[in-house]
């Protein structure tokens, strides 16, 4: 089978490996895609501590081919989303059982579960609630699914915010209540509009870029609530914590690292997408062969117009 291993910076080999046999608890799953995350950008740059060769790919989505001995939950030709910690941009995956959640008749290609837990688990930290104010900074892919996750917690105000003018469309047409282009307007003075001066309850960061950190004081109340929700890589961030004091906001590091926290989320984010709560057929607008792959990662790192998240598919 093909494997997709990143050799050093910018390099990229497709290598030949004997198909995996599954352990018992285990299934083999022939992958159909693979999302890029942003978050591996580092170490395709050769930002990384981590020695090469590196074997990425953790977004996988695929069909059952083989199940181990001790596998009763799953059958051959289920239609899976998949979570691994590497190797997804390959032909073949011999995973647990318990870390493949059912598709249905959700498109394999966007079948991304592992991105939905990263979404679900931040909303669900955020204590999202009836008739809130709420501000998603950032209109990307995962500023996409928060969006989508916050509205079904039935707010009273969903207001997103980015400075390009396709994403802030974007956000509109998933739903948003109020779109703001910053390029355009303040967005502490349509927060502050629509509050009547109190600012919003929640705000959720999901650029990982320093500009908006710096503007989540302006828009949240006294008391109310600011989550980091975007991957900050890329060295170390500035905040105005005296502000931030001064204001008691409760700070939420909206990322998870236990295993049964990031299935759980997996479990939810699929349920949702597989009952037609939660959508993202319009949110993967690039898809490349895995002879591809280094054109995959150059166009999420390049966002061109009307980009929100490239796959490959394996």
């Amino acid at each position: 089978m093909k494997v997709a291993v990143l050799k050093a910076p910018f390099e990229f080999e497709l290598i030949d490996e004997p198909i995996p046999t599954p352990a018992p608890n285990e299934v083999l799953v022939r992958v159909v895609a693979c999302g890029v995350c942003a978050g591996e950008l580092d170490a395709w740059r050769g930002h990384t501590d981590a020695p090469y060769p590196v074997y990425p790919g953790h977004e996988a989505s695929g069909v059952i081919e083989q199940v181990g001995d001790h596998v009763s939950t799953m059958s051959v030709g289920d239609r899976v989303a998949v979570w691994t910690t590497e190797r997804g941009f390959s032909e073949y995956l011999a995973v647990p059982a318990d870390h493949c959640l059912p598709a249905g008749d959700v498109p394999l290609d966007v079948a991304l579960a592992e991105p939905l837990a990263c979404a679900v688990n931040a909303v669900d930290l955020a204590d999202v609630r009836l008739g809130d104010d709420v501000v998603v900074v950032g209109a990307g892919f995962m500023g996409n699914l928060v969006q989508q996750l916050v509205a079904l917690r039935g707010v009273r105000h969903l207001i997103v915010a980015d400075s390009r003018p396709d994403a802030v469309e974007r956000a509109r047409t998933l739903g948003a209540s109020h779109v703001v282009d910053v390029g355009v307007e303040s967005l502490p003075a349509v927060v502050a509009d629509l509050t009547e001066g109190q600012g919003a309850d929640i705000s959720l960061e999901v650029t990982g870029v320093q500009g908006p950190l710096a503007m989540l004081g302006d828009i949240t109340r006294m008391g109310g609530k600011i989550g980091i929700v975007g991957f900050h890589q890329g060295g170390s961030r500035e905040v105005p914590l005296g502000q931030w004091n001064w204001m008691a906001f409760h700070l939420i590091n909206a990322h998870v690292r236990e295993v049964s926290s990031i299935l759980r989320g997996m479990s939810v984010g699929m349920r949702l997408l597989r009952g037609g709560r939660l959508s993202m057929d319009a949110l993967v607008t690039h898809r490349f062969e895995l002879a591809d792959i280094e054109r995959a990662f150059q166009t999420t790192r390049d966002k061109p117009a009307g980009f929100v998240k490239a796959t490959v598919t394996c």
